[in-house]
C-alpha cells in the first residue's frame, strides 16, 4: 500500500500572533511552527496501516524552505520518502491552489491512498482534502476516525452528529481527510532521527508538476484582518417589575437578538 500523508507546517499554538502591516494576515517574523495537529494524527493512521499491511509512507508537504522540517519530523518518526513542493508560484495560495498542487504531485507520484488532516490550525477551511480528491476523480470521506483495508476495499469510520458515527467503505484509490485524537501519536527517536538524515527528500516545483502558475492564481483573499476591541455597556431599566419585563424582553428581542 502506497500512501501520500500532507503535513502542513502550522504556528505552535503558544506563538504570539501579531498582525501584519498590510492588515491582510500575521507576520511571520519570529514565529515557530510545528505539524497541523490533525495532519499529525493523519501520518499516525499511515504507519499503523504500513505496519498491518506493508508498502510505503511518504510525507509530502508544501511550501518554503522552512517546512522540510516537519518532513524530516515525519521521515523520524517512521514515513520512508519525503516531497517538497516548493515554488514562488506557491505562495498565498487559497484551498482550490493548494488542492490543485496536492492532487498534481499525488497523481505523478501514484499511490494508494491520500491522507490529509481534516483541517488546518491556521485557516481552518476544511476544504483541501475534498479538492484535491475531486481533482484526482477519487472517492474520499471526511472526519475520519478510523481507517481499516481489508482485500483491496477501504472502510472508514466517520464521524456525525450527537455522537453517532458512519461506516463507509470505498475502493482505493481514496483521499481521507483525518479527525484530531483517532489513535496515539508517537514520537521520534534516536534512531529514527537518525535514519531520517539518510531517507530521500525530494523537491518539486511548478514546472516539475506540469502546473500553469497563472492558473494557481487565488480565486479568495484575505482583505482585512484585526483584533475584535472589547467593550463594556451597562444600561438600566427603571419602572414597576412589569414595566422593566416587558422593556427587557424588548431589548432581547430587538437589539440582542436572542430570541
Amino acid at each position: 500500500m502506497k500512501i501520500i500523508v500532507c503535513l502542513k507546517q502550522v504556528p505552535k499554538n503558544d506563538s504570539i500572533l501579531r498582525i501584519n502591516e498590510a492588515g491582510t494576515w500575521i507576520q511571520d517574523r519570529d514565529l515557530t511552527y510545528e505539524i497541523n495537529e490533525s495532519d499529525a494524527y493523519g501520518l499516525e493512521a499511515a504507519l499503523q496501516l504500513k505496519e498491518k499491511h506493508g508498502g510505503e509512507v511518504i510525507a509530502l508537504s508544501l511550501g518554503p524552505q522552512r517546512v522540510q522540517t516537519v518532513i524530516k519530523e515525519g521521515l523520524a518518526r517512521g514515513a520512508d520518502r519525503g516531497l517538497h513542493l516548493d515554488d514562488p508560484a506557491f505562495a498565498n495560495l487559497d484551498a482550490y491552489g493548494l488542492g490543485a498542487v496536492i492532487a498534481a504531485a499525488a497523481k505523478a507520484e501514484g499511490f494508494d491512498l491520500l491522507l490529509t488532516g481534516l483541517q488546518s490550525d491556521d485557516y481552518g477551511f476544511g476544504q483541501t482534502g475534498v479538492i484535491a480528491a475531486e481533482l484526482l476523480g477519487t472517492p474520499h470521506a471526511t472526519i475520519v476516525m478510523d481507517v481499516q483495508s481489508e482485500s483491496g476495499t477501504l472502510r472508514v469510520k466517520r464521524e456525525l452528529e450527537n455522537g453517532f458515527f458512519q461506516w463507509v467503505s470505498m475502493p482505493s484509490p481514496a483521499v481521507l481527510t483525518i479527525q484530531s485524537g483517532i489513535n496515539t501519536l508517537r514520537y521520534a527517536t534516536l534512531k529514527g532521527i537518525m535514519a531520517a538524515k539518510k531517507k530521500e527528500m525530494k523537491t518539486l516545483d511548478a514546472a516539475a508538476l506540469g502546473l500553469d502558475a497563472a492558473a494557481l492564481a487565488p480565486r479568495m483573499a484575505f482583505r482585512k484582518l484585526y483584533v475584535p476591541q472589547k467593550s463594556k455597556q451597562t444600561q438600566f431599566i427603571e419602572g414597576s417589575p412589569s414595566e422593566i419585563a416587558a422593556k427587557l424582553m424588548e431589548k432581547l428581542k430587538n437589539e440582542a437578538r436572542v430570541f
